[in-house]
């Protein structure tokens, strides 16, 4: 995305489905599949503290809104599913290769480019990309209407509100962490109920539809299917 702003949700969405690893980094998953889906409200989050849980509801339902024909953010529990990684080893990085120099300037294809594992990347960046927002809006950015949270992200996302080095991918990895959590299967804490799944009429974990790959601009009939078997 060049620029930010609220996406036409069909373009964004079916132009984001075909890959969900967006950093250049490999997706991994912190499973939860013996809990059965809650409901955002009563959702006790494992990593983020209460003012960070406030900042990735904020952040999240402005990267993929609630206006519009399909389900946004919230909708979806894309927060849960960030939330659970953080406390994995995706939050941890435990399986990546972390050794230094480290380049903010280089392209995603050299990989991540900050000492900062991704629980330390969110746990430092919301706090200074509030201090930001303080300083241009006079808030935090949890209590920005819409239109200055936008514009807010669009400044992180084009460098004019400036982190520290080992912080500039911060708005990358929350874009890419929110369209991951989006699409992931629902054992993930996001996708709930398989709802963005139902909008982009993608089967998920079916045995086979391999009828159906040919069958141009026709509508898929089935639902999707989870891998736990779940049917939407």
């Amino acid at each position: 995305m060049s620029n930010f702003s609220p996406p036409s949700r069909r373009t964004f969405l079916m132009a984001s489905g075909a890959g969900v690893a967006l950093t250049g980094m490999a997706m991994t998953f912190h499973a939860n599949s013996k809990e059965a889906p809650i409901e955002l409200g009563k959702y006790q989050p494992e990593f983020f503290t209460p003012d960070e849980w406030k900042f990735v509801l904020a952040a999240t339902a402005r990267l993929i809104p609630s206006e519009g024909d399909g389900p946004g953010a919230l909708e979806t529990h894309v927060p849960v599913f960030i939330d659970r990684q953080l406390v994995g080893y995706y939050g941890n990085a435990e399986i990546w290769y972390m050794q230094g120099p480290h380049d903010p300037e280089a392209t995603p294809d050299r990989g991540w480019q900050t000492p900062l594992n991704p629980a330390q990347l969110y746990r430092k960046a919301i706090p200074a990309f509030n201090v930001a927002c303080k300083e241009r809006f006079g808030k935090e950015f949890k209590s920005l209407v819409p239109e200055q949270q936008d514009e807010a992200l669009t400044a992180l996302q084009k460098g004019e509100i400036k982190l520290e080095p080992e912080l500039s991918i911060f708005f990358s990895t929350l874009l890419a962490n929110t369209k991951e959590g989006y699409f992931a299967d629902p054992q993930h804490g996001g996708n709930f109920r398989m709802q963005s799944w139902k909008y982009i009429g993608f089967p998920g974990a079916r045995a086979s539809y391999a009828e159906w790959v040919d069958q141009h601009n026709r509508k898929y009939p089935l639902g999707p299917v989870s891998i736990k078997g779940e049917r939407a």
